[in-house]
């Protein structure tokens, strides 16, 4: 077993899975097109972690409105969370970079570790069945859960514009895009735009909500 298979207690049958999840784009390109990288497993990881993450939280928070179950969801799945799941396990050792890559400090960037840490949920995936993928997954997880329950609750637009406010100047506000149905059961939609180019939209049964999952989708943007 390699290091890594130690750590996430997890031993490949098949191990061209792991070396693909672990290699990333830069290394591909700088080794031929006969090395592939990893982006497709991250494609695939991706949906994977959302379907074990939606179906955990669904299940555990049974009181939760759909906006909440959004909003612990995002935090969950969002690139800083996965960062910080793929320093847990030194992942930034085994991931295969460029030269150029390794020394601009690509095994630390966090763009580059989350991926890959969603590239290998895939690879565990596919090598030995969706139990071991969340088995994986959920070892991460539950814990990550409980610190977020023992915070203090934040809206999407708050986070937003705290984010904002890092950078003096810049100017965040919401517009309502349209409004339907009937007075029992309308539906509106929103778009939070900065410096007048949006960056998010969405909708719900209220303008409050909407403008909330306009900046949630902006956050998801972000990589928040």
């Amino acid at each position: 077993m390699t290091d890594l298979e130690l750590k996430i207690g997890y031993e490949f049958k098949d191990t061209n899975l792991l070396s693909t999840a672990l290699t990333h784009s830069s290394y591909s390109n700088e080794m031929g097109k006969n090395v592939v990288c990893n982006e497709r497993l991250e494609f695939l990881g991706d949906s994977v972690l959302s379907l074990i993450v939606t179906n955990y939280i669904f299940l555990n928070f049974s009181k939760f409105p759909e906006g909440d179950l959004t909003q612990l969801r995002a935090s969950l799945v969002c690139e800083k969370t996965l960062y910080k799941f793929a320093k847990h396990i030194e992942l930034g050792k085994s991931i295969k970079l460029s030269r150029g890559e390794r020394h601009g400090g690509g095994a630390d960037r966090p763009s580059i570790l989350s991926d890959a840490f969603e590239a290998l949920i895939a690879a565990i995936f596919l090598d030995g069945g969706y139990d071991e993928a969340k088995r994986f997954v959920m070892a991460f997880i539950e814990p990550e859960v409980k610190n977020i329950r023992k915070k203090p609750a934040k809206d999407f637009k708050t986070t937003l514009q705290e984010i904002v406010q890092k950078n003096p100047g810049e100017k965040l506000e919401y517009r309502m895009v349209s409004e339907s149905g009937p007075d029992h059961d309308k539906h509106f939609v929103a778009e939070v735009l900065l410096n007048s180019n949006s960056i998010g939209k969405g909708g719900g049964k209220s303008k409050k909500e909407a403008e909330q999952q306009a900046a949630r989708e902006a956050l998801e943007l972000m990589g928040y």
